[in-house]
């Protein structure tokens, strides 16, 4: 992670039991997707579908992106969301390879 420490977002990702760690993770990036889609709560977002076949441009994806770092403190790499184009592998890659939210 980059910063002094664990912004608030991880601070409070970090207090849960491990369990239920990665789908608090999905959560955040899920509703960051749907507010950037202009989604409501109602509307389903597929966490295995494409981030293109969702309808996001490169621009959207940039956006999360760059929400993403700030939120959680952290870099991500723009290659990561075009080699993990689904929010499932997206999750995956943050809790495992940046967060590391199952071994802390």
């Amino acid at each position: 992670m980059i910063g002094a420490g664990p912004t608030d977002a991880v601070q409070e990702l970090l207090e849960l039991p491990r369990s239920e760690r990665r789908e608090a993770l999905e959560e955040l990036v899920v509703e960051e997707f749907r507010t950037r889609l202009l989604m409501d709560d109602s509307e389903e977002l597929p966490v295995t579908t494409s981030f293109f076949d969702l309808g996001c441009t490169s621009l959207v994806i940039a956006d999360v992106k760059e929400e993403l770092e700030s939120t959680l403190g952290c870099a991500i790499s723009a290659n990561v969301l075009f080699n993990r184009p689904t929010i499932e592998q997206l999750v995956m890659y943050l809790a495992d390879d940046v967060l590391r939210l199952s071994a802390s």
